[in-house]
């Protein structure tokens, strides 16, 4: 580690305000009085003199460690004392969740458009590297100022393998998890992280997420409404997972060009493509990327 970073003291940076708290750490907008630049501090919960450090700072550390890429977030150094770890970020202005709640009427289309293309670029290389995010939402999707992309929040990312090995289901915020997840899926892959883009989509052109429930089932039950209730021909094997139930209410997919009536007919094809209940014919983000919706996109 001290090849990489410059192991700095904690009394560099000087706190600023916080960030936010997820469940392993706290965020905090800090300066660092060397540079002068703001920097995101995490801090790191545990007392790890006491409790170890957590898994899930460690797997943050060495996952971000292989991800240099313009659309995820850089992991500048880590500051350890006594007791805590302090991961050191690039600070970004704002996430996609605030910028969405700041607009006034609908996010203009080519705006949608270039946001969506750089979280794909950043999802598309994480795989690229056999690595799956797990917990893509708009509060992990960071926007700077001039609209530039970063994703942040590697704590439940994890390398796979192929042929797949079981995972916990216990992954991805509730509204942006993956149907296969809902229904106890523990061997997955790369398309629960193209469901959760699909989503972030949804939320871009609704300005509210497509599918809100406070628990599985009943978020199972608002993705049911929207995409009908699956059956062997959608989704062959589906009957057979530890979730299904025969007792589900029967639903009937939407039409979401009546969805999102404002969005342009490739935008939908797109999300179309995400938000497939079988996870088998999810369109990977190497594959999105060249959707002719981005056709603008790839001029010179």
């Amino acid at each position: 580690m001290t090849a990489v970073f410059g192991r700095p003291e904690l009394s560099r940076f000087t706190t600023v305000s916080v960030l936010g708290q997820g469940a392993y750490g706290k965020v905090y907008k800090a300066r660092d009085t060397q540079s002068g630049l703001f920097i995101a501090m995490k801090k790191t919960l545990h007392n790890f003199e006491r409790e170890g450090v957590p898994t899930t700072v460690l797997r943050e550390i060495c996952l971000l460690r292989e991800l240099t890429h313009p659309h995820i977030v850089n992991l500048k150094d880590i500051v350890v004392t006594e007791r805590r770890l302090y991961l050191i970020f690039e600070f970004v202005e704002s996430d996609l969740r605030k910028f969405i709640r700041a607009q006034e009427g609908p996010i203009p289309a080519m705006q949608v458009k270039r946001i969506m293309y750089q979280t794909l670029e950043g999802v598309c290389f994480c795989h690229s590297r056999r690595i799956m995010h797990r917990d893509l939402k708009p509060e992990n999707i960071l926007i700077s100022e001039d609209q530039t992309i970063k994703i942040a929040d590697f704590g439940l990312a994890r390398a796979f393998q192929i042929p797949m090995r079981p995972y916990t289901n216990e992954v991805q915020t509730l509204w942006y998890r993956a149907p296969e997840l809902l229904l106890g899926a523990t061997e997955y892959s790369v398309g629960i992280d193209m469901w959760s883009v699909g989503c972030i989509l949804a939320d871009l052109l609704k300005k509210e997420p497509l599918f809100r429930a406070n628990n599985e089932q009943a978020q199972f039950n608002e993705i049911m409404k929207v995409m009908g209730t699956p059956t062997e021909a959608v989704w062959p094997g589906v009957t057979q997972m530890r979730g299904f139930s025969g007792s589900f209410a029967t639903y009937h997919r939407l039409d979401f060009h009546t969805l999102f009536p404002e969005a342009e007919p490739l935008c939908i094809d797109l999300m179309e493509k995400m938000l497939v209940l079988d996870p088998s014919v999810r369109i990977s983000a190497k594959q999105a990327l060249k959707h002719p919706y981005f056709a603008e996109m790839h001029i010179s």
